[in-house]
């Protein structure tokens, strides 16, 4: 399965097109916003595209040619202002799902946050509260598209080494979760075709991570 990574230079983006190119059954392409960014993903033998979220939905339609699925993993960042929240996790969200019709992409797992639900808009600290409201727009937006589409909800992220095993479900305990887990937990989603047309919440568990993905 060929799978175009949008925002593969973030920490999850980078995990998931490592693991994908040292897999037998996936082949990354990774969308990066500078050609600059591109040598890690060629000292892994993966494809790169040159596009930047803030363009057209064409140019982003482009780099989803021929393949088989969209992830998108991409975020503004924490330290970044209202602009780039708007233009990058609701406006480059929606332009992606966009492109996937027009590039005939079926297949989209899309990163959110932990809870993007309306109640979590208006309990958010201010500070964090566009970022949640971006998310739950991308989301609606994503679960009234014609897409293949699962939503994956990651608790707090952590730079810790993976353990391999998660707690998984549409609503769980808000706990931590290694970036490098939640890229094993997309690649399980790909494999496994239940996961379509759902969303679940994911924190490090005891469940071994393909075992939880098939039990959603």
């Amino acid at each position: 399965m060929k799978v175009l990574v949008v925002g593969a230079n973030g920490q999850i983006g980078k995990h998931l097109v490592t693991l994908m190119q040292n897999s037998d059954s996936f082949k990354a392409k990774a969308m990066i916003r500078n050609q600059e960014q591109a040598t890690f993903f060629e000292k892994l033998g993966a494809e790169t595209v040159v596009v930047d979220l803030e363009q057209d939905i064409e140019s982003i339609a482009k780099a989803a040619e021929k393949v088989d699925a969209v992830v998108f993993t991409a975020g503004s960042g924490a330290h970044t202002g209202k602009d780039k929240t708007i233009m990058v996790d609701l406006d480059g969200a929606v332009k992606t799902i966009e492109a996937a019709k027009v590039a005939g992409v079926k297949r989209f797992i899309m990163i959110s946050s932990f809870d993007t639900r309306r109640e979590a808009i208006l309990s958010a600290p201010p500070s964090f509260a566009p970022y949640v409201a971006a998310k739950h727009y991308a989301d609606e937006w994503l679960k009234r598209s014609d897409l293949d589409y699962t939503i994956i909800h990651p608790g707090l992220l952590t730079n810790d080494q993976g353990t391999g095993k998660v707690n998984a479900a549409y609503e769980v305990d808000r706990g931590e979760i290694p970036r490098e887990d939640v890229a094993s937990v997309i690649m399980a989603t790909l494999e496994n075709d239940t996961t379509i047309g759902k969303q679940f919440q994911i924190v490090t568990g005891n469940t071994p991570i393909k075992e939880a993905v098939v039990s959603i």
